[in-house]
């Protein structure tokens, strides 16, 4: 197979028949990927589900985009429904002993899981921000693994689907304590990210970019610390205590309000200088922030 070959994930069936395993449950499986065939070495993985691959071994690097990440034992990295990567490893060794679970999205309708499976962010994390795991936390994961995998093997019953999606958000629900876990550990490397992301949010409107290019979003400052969006907020706020988005509009509105004191521009020229294009949205802002309306607040001042 040429390895520029695009692989499309869209079913279960779709993946359990390229490692040549049998499907169990249309819906769900849990499969040892050092089973993968060869020719998939180099080949483009497109995903229509979600998939979580815990990494036992080295050697492997899974490029996202023209990021490559080389990702050692104890490792997770999640892939969501739309995503593609490019899988790659040593072609002198072995496919380096790996576990995956994919389900499909239809899997989780009508239940818990369903509910907050869209709260689970790391799964439109870049694979740069991998998950890496201790022992202990390996350990646990492959227990709730093992237990999932037993249930698919399990005759299906009437109980079978909660058994199934309550494993699997209980193991999801691990994955977010440790990653809380990891920012914790890194905080020197976030607490860095985070003081860079403050210094660039006061460049931008100081600068005069708001004027010209409008209000930042999250997304650019996150591309400019070379982080997937999701796992850009989650860090922000774990530093900040609050979302990057309101971080952001608490120094907007910290300019806004030496702005007002300066008393040299009108309420428009505030509002069009700081990246609104339309005033009203400034006040809307700065009265939800602050409690009163810009003018207020430059009336109290003088």
């Amino acid at each position: 197979m040429n390895k520029e070959q695009v692989i499309t994930i869209d079913s279960i069936d779709a993946y359990n028949k390229l490692l040549g395993v049998e499907t169990l449950h249309p819906l769900v499986t849990v499969v040892d990927v050092d089973k993968s065939p060869d020719w998939i070495n180099g080949a483009t993985m497109r995903y229509g589900v979600y998939a979580l691959f815990l990494k036992q071994g080295e050697g492997c690097s899974v490029r996202y985009g023209r990021e490559k990440y080389d990702y050692q034992a104890g490792t997770i990295v999640t892939f969501a429904p739309g995503q593609s990567v490019k899988v790659e490893w040593n072609q002198d060794l072995p496919m380096p002993p790996s576990r995956a679970l994919l389900l499909h999205p239809d899997l989780a309708y009508g239940t818990p899981l369903g509910k907050k499976i869209g709260q689970y962010a790391f799964f439109d994390y870049s694979q740069r921000e991998a998950l890496h795991l201790s022992d202990r936390e390996r350990a646990i994961v492959t227990g709730l693994l093992d237990q999932i995998e037993a249930e698919i093997e399990h005759p299906v019953d009437y109980h079978s689907q909660t058994l199934i999606t309550d494993a699997i958000s209980m193991l999801l629900d691990y994955c977010m304590r440790y990653y809380d876990r990891q920012f914790i550990t890194r905080h020197k490397v976030c607490s860095t990210i985070f003081t860079a992301f403050e210094e660039q949010v006061r460049e931008y409107f100081r600068d005069g970019h708001a004027e010209q290019s409008g209000i930042p979003t999250v997304a650019y400052f996150a591309q400019r610390a070379h982080l997937s969006t999701s796992y850009f907020g989650d860090l922000i706020k774990k530093e900040a205590g609050v979302t990057a988005q309101s971080y952001i509009q608490d120094i907007l509105i910290g300019q806004s309000k030496q702005l007002l004191l300066e008393g040299s521009l009108t309420i428009n020229e505030i509002a069009y200088q700081l990246g609104f294009q339309y005033p009203q949205h400034f006040t809307r802002l700065f009265k939800n922030k602050v409690g009163i309306t810009p003018n207020q607040y430059r009336r109290q001042a003088i």
